[in-house]
């Protein structure tokens, strides 16, 4: 087997990541679990790794490099923010040490905005912005993050010149669990799902967003007066909400392609949201992404 060379954790807000990765940088063994910094923040940041440390069986010298909500306010060790513009390649270097550990444990700094009319943060997003363009990226680029709060990136030749937040996945769970949208959306996940109902949704939010609110309450009386599924009703709400983002991300940018970094479901609606809106995309897995962007931040910290 490939000697293991660093560990590298992503750390957010519900999940856990590790990766035990080898000096050939292949991946040597990778764990999951459900606890994010709500729950580690409970049960103790370093106990929780430690325990996913001996899982794997990390020798007790070897360097762990963390992104994500670990670095938060309320994390492990606040990791601060380095303020935009700024280049790709600064995060790189703004990790910040673990201290009290026995072994080296760097967490990576997230991105600030502070412009007073656009305040905005990210933390993790951007180690997968690293990971997906790299330093030296050209051109003027929209690189979309979707999630439960979706990060929209501007960078230009390398420099991330600006970036907006949208709490797209938080709504929709808010909305179908806590409305009156939630008696419409009811067995939807028994039902095959309605492409058509939300690349409708998509186009009709992306066209004439400010009726965004009208349009969620069509799928209540869509459902009373025309007897659309429970599946439509989800899928309108769905198209909905992403419709409406991608209106207001692309509001002040020209069109001069998109970015997508996802995977999973959320990947899948997003490329039928860019298609159903003629828009051109190129898709980059989230998973390899961060990778990546770790991966590339330990050899910048501990070259070989």
């Amino acid at each position: 087997m490939t000697n293991p060379a660093y560990v590298a954790v992503d750390w957010g807000t519900s999940s856990f990541r590790l990766w035990l990765v080898g000096r050939d940088g292949s991946i040597l063994v990778e764990r999951r679990s459900g606890e994010g910094m709500t729950s580690a923040a409970k049960t103790g940041f370093s106990t929780v790794l430690s325990g996913h440390l001996a899982a794997v069986e990390a020798p007790a010298s070897l360097p762990v490099i963390v992104c994500g909500m670990a670095g938060a306010r309320q994390g492990w060790v606040e990791a601060g923010y380095i303020d935009v513009p700024a280049s790709l390649g600064s995060i790189l270097t703004g990790a910040v040490s673990v201290p009290g550990e026995s072994r080296d444990i760097r967490i990576l700094p997230g991105l600030a905005q502070r412009d007073a009319a656009r305040p905005d943060v990210m933390r993790g997003e951007e180690t997968q912005l690293l990971g997906a363009l790299g330093r030296s990226s050209v051109g003027a680029q929209a690189v979309c993050m979707p999630g439960t709060h979706s990060k929209w990136v501007h960078v230009n030749d390398g420099k991330v010149t600006g970036f907006s937040t949208f709490m797209t996945g938080e709504l929709f769970d808010a909305i179908s669990k806590h409305t009156i949208l939630s008696h419409a959306v009811a067995g939807a996940e028994q039902q095959p799902a309605d492409a058509a109902a939300f690349e409708a949704a998509v186009s009709a939010a992306f066209a004439r967003p400010a009726l965004a609110s009208n349009m969620l309450f069509a799928a209540r009386s869509g459902q009373l007066l025309h007897g659309i599924s429970a599946a439509a009703a989800q899928a309108r709400l769905s198209g909905t909400l992403i419709g409406l983002e991608i209106a207001g991300a692309l509001q002040d940018a020209a069109n001069s392609g998109i970015t997508l970094v996802a995977s999973g479901r959320l990947q899948a609606l997003y490329e039928r949201a860019f298609r159903t809106l003629s828009l051109d995309f190129t898709a980059i897995d989230a998973d390899t992404a961060v990778r990546r962007g770790l991966s590339a931040a330990a050899e910048a910290i501990w070259p070989n």
